[in-house]
């Protein structure tokens, strides 16, 4: 991943004059949206590239060892090796960015992946994931152990009680916190955005998770009602922006909660390549939540391959 973010310190002033015009940010996500997207080759490639940069998720109740296992054999070997060979992309390494999972089945995704000789990371939510409600002292040790079974990435909850009554400084030491509980693991900050209330709040809340340290900003758990949407994305993204210019770091950016489809994914990448640049167009610096996205990436590869649909039998999750 990226070279991690060392952070920086709280700086309150350049937090307290953030104002977010919404008609600009809603403006721009329509023409992000209204974008014309890639076709037949090219729309191949870049759905591969979406592939790339999937966390492969589950975050079920009724997670098992077993579906964690079929879901990490799908993560290295994210689409039928038949449709990469015809595009000569069997031999380039095509892999999810990352397997996501719960903190308590860490350790079967560690064990699949090692059996199967695979170095791809493992991240796991924590901090009372998805409300942040538990006392601060079990967020930490949920960090602490999911690091301890082999987690590579963190992605961990802010308590959004703090940024909704502006004390961001709190919140600043809170995340300081997570950051040291994560050791050399990676830490990626979920804002959760569908309860932060407004714009402004969602841009403050990027910043003071960057200043503190935070390797990505990710918009949303997935469990809230509102979850990855092109404008806030655009907010997020902008803090980041304006956050490297500052500093000279790069942070990362995952939506998560919602992406489904391929198309989806390709506005997505559209909206990184137009407000980050190419840099960011990695799985270092951005990164897609998903759990269904990828069967209808892997349809549509199927579809540019063999000019017909294939019935979901025919591309198993593993």
């Amino acid at each position: 991943m990226s070279a991690r973010n060392p952070g920086m310190n709280l700086d309150l002033e350049w937090v307290s004059k953030v104002r977010v015009n919404t008609q600009a940010v809603l403006k721009r996500a329509q023409q992000i949206q209204g974008q014309k997207l890639p076709k037949k080759q090219w729309q191949a490639a870049w759905l591969l590239k979406a592939v790339t940069c999937i966390d492969l998720t589950t975050l079920a109740g009724d997670d098992t060892p077993s579906n964690v296992h079929r879901l990490c054999l799908k993560a290295i070997q994210p689409v039928r090796h038949d449709l990469l060979k015809e595009m000569d992309m069997h031999d380039k390494g095509v892999t999810t960015g990352a397997v996501c999972v719960y903190p308590s089945r860490v350790a079967d995704a560690v064990k699949t992946l090692k059996a199967a000789n695979s170095s791809l990371p493992v991240a796991s939510v924590a901090t009372g994931f998805p409300a942040g409600q538990t006392p601060l002292e079990t967020r930490l040790q949920e960090v602490r152990l999911a690091v301890a079974d082999g987690a590579t990435e963190i992605d961990i909850v802010i308590n959004r009680m703090l940024a909704l009554t502006g004390q961001w400084e709190a919140m600043y030491d809170e995340i300081r916190q997570f950051r040291e509980a994560c050791g050399d693991a990676h830490m990626k900050t979920i804002l959760a955005i569908g309860e932060l209330g407004t714009f402004t709040n969602v841009y403050k809340a990027s910043l003071v998770s960057m200043m503190a340290g935070s390797d990505f900003i990710k918009t949303s758990t997935g469990k809230e009602s509102v979850n990855a949407t092109y404008p806030v994305a655009i907010v997020m993204v902008r803090a980041i922006r304006d956050y490297f210019l500052c500093t000279g770091h790069k942070v990362g950016f995952k939506p998560a909660g919602g992406i489904r489809t391929a198309q989806e994914s390709l506005v997505w990448l559209t909206l990184i390549k137009e407000e980050l640049g190419n840099d960011w167009l990695c799985p270092l610096l951005f990164r897609l939540g998903a759990s269904s996205l990828l069967a209808d990436i892997e349809r549509q590869i199927y579809h540019h391959v063999t000019g017909q649909y294939a019935a979901y039998h025919e591309l198993p999750m593993a």
